[in-house]
């Protein structure tokens, strides 16, 4: 008879790791920054519509899909029309190719937590990250040979990774138990200690003060869409991944709001954290909060260090929680990466769990070295833009397209509310078949038309077709010949 699926050891250990999946470091660095810079509590406006007209929605098909289909996003889309398995098989690459480049930020954020104990850093962090850790050179042309310390923590990162995905779903199911709770715990405890310094409320109320003028903007409504696309995981085929390992009768409609609230909620969470510490680092430094806040990496690896070294005591415990907080978040999202691009061999040639992870990391660990060298920082930042702002953004077109018009809707709405706690009315299929793609669409355009009349950070054109362009094309090419391979069938 055919082999039995793995499944989730229960639907709290499911919504525990789609959580622990989106929720990321973006959500500690990139939403705070985004808001502030966006109307501050007025970008909450067009944050939770994007989520409630674009995240969940997209989140439910995900899920749903990988559920009714109990295959990963090559084999589920393939069941949809089987041409879209090659489209299922490039999503899946641009999974793998983020956790490759994401796995740097967890190697800085190693070195980090090495150099905490000792408050490294000193009164210079900005020249610490670029020289001492990066050691980064001119520009991408003088790549150099990996840095020590970077090439320790990236090897402690895919070994991490390796050993939570060598026994597949059941043993990802014990990890999220502790790896989604701890992160939150740690930020409450950054959080009391950031309300308790002088110009923490300053902080929090630029955060929250409300610019109602920018909502008139129809690029900050852009941004509020892309946090929540890119935070939620989507189009990358983690939803679809996790969704797989659930039984035929689980619930969906509910789980998926769980995890978008869930998601949205650390952001506003994190958001509090940040700017309690930005307040304080802006009042010590007779500096506005604005001159003070940085965007980016620059926030984690420069900004909060700064604050940590200023703090009044416990220096070093707080700057040891503050880096263990980023690994935690990083970890979830990197194995739920690796196991959205993995999932697939499993469904089409039965390779099991355990030597996947071992294949993949020994493949990704040598080519992931490429961005710890002293010129990787300039290919992690054109690999991570290509891969955002243009791969994910048509793989989410791809898919409401697939199954807004491709796929019985009507139908699998159905199917979903006959095993759901919350129904789902028109409105589902209204945001799946115009909502996001034409909000995807626009932002799509708007990042081509961007790219042809300006080069990115300056970077020479050569760079960015092959960090950019040729790492796109390169999925898929490989995408075709994963789709054109024979399947294994399956044993009797």
């Amino acid at each position: 008879m055919a082999e039995t699926r793995e499944q989730w050891h229960s639907r709290t250990a499911f919504i525990m790791a789609a959580v622990g999946s989106a929720v990321g470091l973006g959500n500690v660095w990139r939403f705070p920054y985004v808001a502030y810079s966006s109307g501050g509590g007025a970008f909450l406006i067009p944050y939770f519509v994007a989520l409630f007209t674009a995240g969940i929605p997209m989140l439910i098909l995900e899920m749903g899909l990988g559920q009714r289909m109990q295959k990963g996003i090559p084999l589920a889309f393939g069941s949809v029309r089987k041409p879209l398995q090659w489209f299922g098989w490039w999503a899946a690459g641009l999974s793998a190719g983020i956790v490759i480049y994401y796995s740097t930020i967890l190697a800085w954020a190693w070195v980090y937590l090495w150099h905490s104990f000792k408050l490294s850093w000193g009164d210079q962090p900005q020249t610490f990250f670029i020289e001492n850790v990066l050691h980064r050179s001119s520009g991408p042309g003088e790549i150099g040979w990996p840095v020590l310390s970077l090439v320790i923590g990236m090897a402690l990162t895919w070994l991490t990774i390796y050993l939570i995905l060598r026994k597949g779903v059941r043993s990802v199911s014990k990890v999220v138990m502790i790896t989604v709770p701890l992160p939150m715990l740690l930020l409450a405890v950054l959080l009391v200690r950031g309300l308790t310094l002088d110009g923490a409320m300053d902080g929090i109320r630029y955060y929250l003060t409300p610019d109602f003028s920018k909502l008139w903007d129809l690029s900050i409504w852009l941004k509020a869409y892309g946090q929540i696309f890119f935070s939620l995981s989507l189009a990358s085929g983690v939803m679809i991944g996790y969704g797989s390992y659930l039984g035929k009768k689980a619930e969906i409609t509910n789980s998926a709001f769980i995890t978008g609230l869930a998601n949205c909620g650390t952001s506003f969470f994190a958001g509090f954290v940040v700017f309690s510490m930005l307040g304080y680092l802006a009042k010590i430094q007779g500096l506005p909060i604005s001159e003070v806040a940085e965007g980016g990496s620059g926030l984690a690896f420069v900004t909060f260090p700064t604050a940590i070294s200023q703090l009044p005591a416990l220096n070093v415990l707080f700057g040891a929680i503050f880096f263990i907080t980023l690994l935690t978040l990083g970890i979830d999202s990197a194995f739920a990466l690796q196991e959205a691009f993995t999932t697939g061999f499993n469904d089409k040639w039965r390779i099991p769990a355990e030597k996947l992870a071992r294949y993949f990391v020994l493949i990704a660990f040598p080519i992931s070295l490429i961005f710890v060298t002293r010129g990787g920082f300039y290919w992690f930042d054109i690999v991570d833009k290509w891969i955002c702002d243009f791969g994910l953004v048509i793989s989410g077109l791809i898919q409401c397209i697939a199954v807004g018009y491709l796929y019985r809707v009507g139908e699998f709405r159905d199917y979903l509310n006959s095993q759901s706690e919350v129904r789902l009315g028109r409105w589902w299929i209204w945001a799946l078949r115009y909502v996001t793609p034409v909000i995807l669409l626009i932002i799509l355009t708007g990042n081509i038309r961007t790219e042809i009349t300006e080069r990115y950070s300056d970077y020479p054109r050569w760079a960015t077709l092959i960090g950019g362009w040729g790492v796109l094309l390169f999925w898929l090419v490989l995408g075709y010949v994963l789709y054109k391979r024979p399947a294994k069938a399956n044993r009797t």
